[in-house]
Parts: structure tokens; C-alpha cells; sequence
């Protein structure tokens, strides 16, 4: 899969929106790539993860920390000395510098600081696979619209064949009619029927317009564009194994996110348990201490020098905070392995559930191909029959009803079994170009 992202990633860098006359599948796959905005906020959930992904980050670093203060100020000043003698002035300036340079270096923590890496580590990896769940979503969203503005586009193909043939029946009634043979009734009621006909044409344009418009919202461009397939069949893949299916599902990026969640809580686990341990922290750095004065015993103190040392912190009590805080995070660690397993649940039954309705549809499929020829077949012999006055205007009707309801039917069909190719495909993290 990764190889699938470095190949999204290129086709962001690289790709040119251009005006085309058609837009083949392909390309609507690589404009979505693109544009896609859910694809940027995931890309910048991994940049952002990447960077945090630091042992700086985890507490693994030196330290390093200076400080610098100097402060004035006006004191009266009353000693006596041992030696009897007495020191008395009113208004002494006195001054104070203090600065310093001090580096500390984490020892040892209860491991606290290879737990956080890990889990650094994880949310990296986490945030990649959400990429891929994001990218199959997008293929599969693409897929589906393109597909169904096929198979809208079918449908309309299906209307003007009906159309061309209450065109001819129109004409027949015509000639008729100019013989003598026919009357008024047949002429009004194969206008009707034309009329009905050019009607449901305009209605299936804009239902072709609308789902080019949504394949548009997927693409990220304007509404307004003007887009043209000329895709005229669906292609389905008939070789798609059930078993295949779902022994892939431990790929499906989803259940892949949800594995990572159980390994970050039990990350976060350790992290807190580490709080629990003795922590021990190596430090060194330079002083320098300045006290001047300009009355009192004392009128100048100034030391100065580097110092090292270990600094051994132990928690002793707090509440019980700590392991009360180890217990929720274990808790956390079960509620997210039960989400891991009831999406995997809930995965299988859609794949199985995909998997029957794309069987069975595969094989309606080829009982209504035949309806389809012989349903164009029967219209076709019903207008030679009518032309030659061996068939009525409404045995005519009923051949066009039969025609027009098989070749929506096997449109319907075919787009059933490319949507449940498709979601198997997405389950299984199969979707490719």
C-alpha cells in the first residue's frame, strides 16, 4: 500500500487540471487525488506527526536552560560588630547579580521516555494509515459516481431507441392516415405516447446533469464545469473470491487505525505506570554570584564556578492519582481493542453481504442480457407487424414498456455488481486505478 501512496503523491506534485472534451475514469481518479481536501488535512495530520515524532518531544534530550538577574536597591543599614564597633548608614545602594548556565540529562524514569517514543511512533504510523483509508474512500466514492453517470447515460440510450420507435409508429399512423386507413384516435394516441416519451428524456437530463454535478463535489471543482464520459458500459469484474476477500481484511486500513489505537492506549499505560517510578536526572552547569554594597561589614561577595551533581526524585503519595489515572488507561486499552473487534465484525458481515448481492447479481445479469435482446427483438418485429397491419398501436406500447424496463433493469444490474465489486475491493484495501 505504501507504494499506492507514493503514487497519489507524485500525481498531487505532478498532475495539471486540463479542458478536456472527455474525462476518462482515470482522470477523474487523478483530479480527486488532487484536489481532494480531506486528502490535504490528512496530509497535514502526518506532517504534523512527523514532527512531534522527536525523542525531544519524548523527555530523551539534554535540557539546557540559562538564567541572568541583576537588582538594585536602596537599603539602611544598622550592624554591630563583635568587636564592638558600629555601622550605621541610611540610603546604601546595594546590588545583586545573579547568572547561570545549567544542562540536565534525564538518567532514568521508569522508562517512561521509551513508552512516549513508541507511542510518537505510533501516531506517525496511525496518521499514514488513516492516508489510505482516505485515498480507498476516494477511489471508491469516484468509481461509484463516474459509474452512475454511465449508467444514467445508458438509460437515456434506452429512451431514444424508445423514442426512434414511436417515431416510426408515428409515421406509420401518418400514412395511414393520408390513405384513410387510420383515424384520428391512433394519430393522438402515438403523439401521446412520443410526447410521454421526449418528456422522461428531459427528466433523465437532469438526473444526468445532477450526478455529473456530485462527481464534480468529488472532484473538488466548480459545479458549473462542463464534464463529458463516453463510457457506455460498465465492466464488472466477475472473478472476485469470497475467501480472498476476507483474509485481506486485516489490511483494510480502518481495522489497521484501530490495531494502532490499542498499541498507542497501551503506550499511554506505561507512560503512566512510569510515573510511578523513581525518576533520576543528571545535572551540571556554572554559577555566578555578585553582592556589592556601599555600606554594611560586608561591601563585596562575588563566587563563581561550574557544579555537578544527580538529582533522585521518588513519588511517596499523591492520591493515589497516578494509579487510579493506570487504571482508566487500562480500561481505555479494552474499549479499544472491543472497537478493533466489533469493526472487524462489522467488516466481515458487509463483505459477506457485498459478496451475495454481487453473486447473485452476476447472474441476473446474464438472464437480462437475454431479455434485452429479446425485448429489442420483439419491438422491432412488433413495428414491422404494425406496419403491415397485423399489429395494434397498443401491442406496439407494450413492446416498448417490455423493451425500455429490461434495458433498465440490465443497467441497473450492472451498476449493482460494479458498486459491490467496488466495496468488496474497498474493504479488502484492493481499490486500485
Amino acid at each position: 500500500m505504501k507504494r499506492l501512496i507514493v503514487y497519489f503523491i507524485l500525481i498531487v506534485n505532478s498532475i495539471t487540471v486540463k479542458a478536456q472534451t472527455e474525462l476518462r475514469l482515470s482522470d477523474a481518479i487523478n483530479i480527486a487525488m488532487k484536489n481532494s481536501l480531506d486528502i490535504q488535512l490528512a496530509n497535514n495530520s502526518i506532517e504534523a506527526n512527523t514532527i512531534l515524532n522527536n525523542y525531544g518531544v519524548a523527555g530523551g534530550l539534554p535540557l539546557v536552560t540559562s538564567n541572568l538577574s541583576d537588582n538594585e536597591q536602596v537599603s539602611n543599614i544598622n550592624q554591630k560588630l563583635n568587636s564592638g564597633e558600629n555601622i550605621s548608614r541610611t540610603g546604601a545602594a546595594t546590588n545583586t547579580m545573579v547568572a547561570g548556565l545549567a544542562g540536565s540529562i534525564l538518567l532514568y524514569n521508569g522508562n517512561r521516555v521509551v513508552a512516549t517514543k513508541k507511542r510518537l511512533d505510533l501516531l506517525q504510523q496511525q496518521s499514514m494509515d488513516m492516508l489510505n483509508s482516505q485515498i480507498q474512500n476516494i477511489l471508491a466514492g469516484v468509481m461509484m459516481g463516474y459509474y452512475d453517470i454511465v449508467r444514467q447515460q445508458s438509460f437515456m440510450k434506452t429512451i431514444d431507441r424508445s423514442i426512434e420507435a414511436s417515431n416510426q409508429q408515428l409515421d406509420i399512423v401518418k400514412k395511414r392516415q393520408n390513405a384513410g386507413l387510420a383515424n384520428n384516435a391512433d394519430l393522438f394516441q402515438a403523439q401521446i405516447d412520443l410526447n410521454a416519451l421526449l418528456q422522461a428524456k428531459e427528466s433523465q437530463e437532469v438526473v444526468i446533469k445532477q450526478s455529473k454535478t456530485e462527481l464534480l463535489r468529488l472532484l473538488t471543482l466548480r459545479p458549473d464545469s462542463v464534464i463529458n464520459i463516453d463510457d457506455s458500459f460498465i465492466i464488472v469484474d466477475k472473478t472476485v473470491p469470497l475467501e480472498l476477500i476476507l483474509n485481506s481484511l486485516y489490511k483494510n486500513a480502518d481495522i489497521v487505525v484501530a490495531e494502532q489505537q490499542v498499541k498507542i492506549n497501551e503506550q499511554i499505560v506505561n507512560e503512566i505506570a512510569a510515573s510511578r517510578y523513581p525518576s533520576v536526572r543528571a545535572t551540571t552547569g556554572f554559577n555566578f554570584n555578585r553582592n556589592k554594597s556601599a555600606g554594611g561589614q560586608l561591601l563585596l561577595n562575588q563566587t563563581y564556578g561550574p557544579y555537578v551533581g544527580v538529582t533522585l526524585g521518588i513519588p511517596i503519595y499523591n492520591g493515589s492519582a497516578y494509579k487510579r489515572q493506570q487504571q482508566v488507561a487500562s480500561i481505555n486499552v479494552r474499549n479499544a481493542d472491543l472497537d478493533r473487534k466489533m469493526l472487524m465484525r462489522d467488516y466481515s458481515a458487509q463483505v459477506v453481504k457485498s459478496y451475495q448481492s454481487y453473486t447473485a447479481t452476476l447472474q441476473q445479469i446474464q438472464t437480462e442480457q437475454k431479455n434485452y435482446e429479446l425485448s429489442n427483438q420483439l419491438l422491432e418485429l412488433t413495428l414491422q407487424r404494425f406496419s403491415l397491419k397485423q399489429a395494434t398501436i397498443v401491442d406496439v406500447k407494450n413492446a416498448q414498456q417490455s423493451f425500455e424496463l429490461s434495458g433498465y433493469r440490465l443497467v441497473n444490474l450492472n451498476f449493482t455488481a460494479k458498486s459491490a465489486e467496488i466495496e468488496l475491493k474497498r474493504l479488502a484495501n484492493k481499490l486500485t486505478l
